[in-house]
């Protein structure tokens, strides 16, 4: 079963549509790799809402855990396994929009729409050795410094500045 089906089967996007759920993450760009899981990002004034839904419905499933960050916004992390698909419900109180994974999301796509398969393979030639999304991102596109907060910068540009990026880098 694929990641679309496994989401399907569990029902998990209609338990969490009140929340703006979104999908996210490696399986939708296509960079997925053995035991990769599927992002769900949510917007949830009070993530406790989120817990008792994921608790009710999901509680059963292996590797269910739960967790809430200590740090505002304080997101509410679960982790659980859907038809052999591990899934990560990310829920905080700022809009989908504004999170930081989502806007990681946009930009990746975004930049794999600009830089075609080259692109593609060399983020997946990165990740095939052992690298989170974000960092083989950052290194193939020679950013500096911190991986994820230069792939957030990135997220505020458009895609004339993207493709400049991109060919610098070698992505023409």
């Amino acid at each position: 079963m694929n990641w679309r089906e496994a989401l399907d089967a569990s029902g998990l996007l209609d338990q969490l549509a009140r929340f703006d759920v979104r999908v996210a993450g490696t399986f939708p760009l296509g960079l997925a790799l053995e035991g990769s899981d599927v992002d769900l990002l949510c917007h949830a004034r009070d993530p406790g809402e989120v817990t008792g839904c994921l608790w009710a419905q999901h509680c059963w499933r292996p590797g269910f855990a739960m967790y809430q960050w200590r740090r505002d916004p304080r997101p509410l992390i679960a982790c659980f396994t859907v038809e052999s698909v591990p899934v990560e419900v990310f829920a905080a109180p700022l809009p989908v929009a504004q999170q930081a994974g989502w806007l990681h999301f946009e930009v990746e796509q975004r930049l794999l729409a600009l830089g075609g398969e080259s692109l593609r393979g060399a983020v997946m030639a990165l990740r095939a050795q052992g690298a989170k999304t974000e960092p083989a991102f950052a290194r193939v596109l020679g950013l500096s410094g911190d991986p994820y907060g230069a792939m957030l910068a990135l997220a505020a540009h458009d895609d004339v500045d993207l493709r400049a990026l991109l060919d610098r880098a070698g992505f023409a």
